[in-house]
């Protein structure tokens, strides 16, 4: 039987077909990852979760790439910012979000930094998890030019004063009903701000999947719903880019 792009991804080691790439956003400098498959091809935006950057980006990469998509992978907390204690992983997110012009600021950043690598702008989607999930939706309030936005298990709360009267593309949400992190309260309130703005949506949810129920090799790693949630991101990726 052929094996998935996914079960593919717990067995195999990095092809690391990608570059690391050092990029300037306001005088300090970050960390991306790069990984192209060809110069048409249509582009994803993957946002890391309070880890920051780490292989776990770079692996679904790869697995972007298998699918016919370039990636680029941004970096929001900093070069050599890898957080490992709880403490410092809740301090680099605390900071962004406290901070939401500075979190827009860095999510434009990487993705000019994608554009000039030679990414598609005019064909891409942003996505991201948990914590990448929520800068995910912040750049679609703050009007960012893409196809779509997808969140994996990511903070769904609006921050006071901002709307999505500015999104211009579909959202898509994938969330476990046992996450503890982000309740089911939060999931039913974005919901109703999407519909009051007119967004188009799509919002699915995997019973028993607890918060980060994607990350390989974890605790919480559900992969029934990390397998029913990858195809539903497949799915949004080909209607919103057509690839």
């Amino acid at each position: 039987m052929k094996m998935s792009v996914l079960g593919l991804a717990l067995i195999a080691p990095l092809s690391m077909a990608g570059q690391h790439i050092i990029y300037k956003v306001d005088g300090q400098d970050y960390e991306g990852y790069w990984s192209k498959i060809n110069n048409t091809a249509p582009m994803v935006l993957l946002v890391h979760d309070w880890d920051g950057l780490t292989e776990y980006e770079e692996r679904r990469s790869e697995m972007l790439n298998q699918m016919g998509y370039n990636v680029f992978a941004v970096d929001l907390f900093g070069q050599n910012v890898r957080p490992t204690k709880i403490e410092d992983k809740k301090q680099h997110t605390g900071e962004l979000y406290k901070n939401r012009e500075k979190l827009r600021t860095l999510m434009q950043g990487g993705l000019d930094k994608a554009g000039m690598l030679g990414g598609n702008l005019d064909n891409m989607v942003v996505m991201g998890y948990c914590f990448g999930g929520a800068a995910v939706l912040e750049s679609a309030r703050a009007g960012m030019n893409a196809r779509g936005f997808v969140t994996f298990h990511g903070g769904l709360q609006t921050p006071k004063g901002q709307d999505y009267s500015q999104t211009i593309a579909p959202i898509l949400v994938l969330h476990g009903t046992a996450d503890s992190a982000i309740p089911m309260s939060q999931f039913a309130q974005l919901a109703s701000e999407l519909e009051e703005n007119k967004v188009p949506h799509q919002m699915v949810t995997y019973s028993g999947a607890p918060h980060a129920f994607t990350v390989f090799g974890s605790k919480n790693y559900r992969e029934d719903a990390d397998q029913k949630s990858w195809l539903a991101f497949s799915e949004f990726l080909v209607a919103t880019t057509g690839k």
